[in-house]
């Protein structure tokens, strides 16, 4: 198999976001995707209903069971929602250490609801961000990652070496929060 993409992250039901939207974008790019789910949400395209975590131990026997059999070529995280998940996966990636990390730091959902505890940040860049070959912040996530406001193009790239600093090889800021008619991703 070429291209194996295992996704960590929530599950979507509507489709829009999460490991759905994950498992598109790699098979449309002509990958193979692979999951391990770390919560189920409830939610369509007017917002989120309810979080159901999947206990830490789940997630990380799913990403065990995906790594012996069938392996990886990246490793992306999205929705990892506590401290405990984000250790989990920590641990269970120990031994895959050299699979290239894509970490999301996903926070929050587009309507606003809290997809990662607040006090996961810190766990979050230690565990995570701190070696991966990138991490993809939105604007709003970038501001809680480096303490700064973020509004304009100009932030932005005065952010990015705030946020290269945490430990990633490479940064992509997603500029979609942006005022304005067009999207920047820096």
């Amino acid at each position: 198999m070429v291209g194996r993409v295992l996704i960590i992250a929530g599950s979507d039901s509507g489709g829009g976001a999460g490991i759905q939207a994950d498992i598109k974008t790699v098979m449309a790019l002509g990958g193979y995707a692979t999951t391990a789910v770390t919560a189920v949400t409830v939610q369509n395209t007017k917002g989120v209903r309810g979080v159901h975590d999947v206990p830490p131990e789940v997630v990380a026997a799913q990403i065990a069971a995906v790594l012996e059999d069938i392996g990886a070529d990246v490793i992306k995280t999205g929705m990892l929602g506590s401290v405990a998940v984000i250790e989990a996966v920590s641990a269970a990636l120990k031994k895959a250490s050299h699979i290239p990390r894509v970490i999301d730091p996903v926070m929050r959902a587009k309507g606003g609801h809290a997809l990662l505890a607040e006090d996961s940040t810190a766990a979050l860049m230690t565990h995570l961000v701190r070696g991966a070959a990138l991490v993809t912040p939105n604007l709003p996530e970038a501001e809680v990652l480096t303490g700064r406001s973020i509004k304009t193009v100009a932030e932005m790239d005065a952010a990015i070496p705030a946020l290269r600093v945490l430990g990633a090889a490479a940064v992509l800021l997603k500029g979609g929060h942006l005022e304005g008619a067009h999207v920047v991703d820096l």
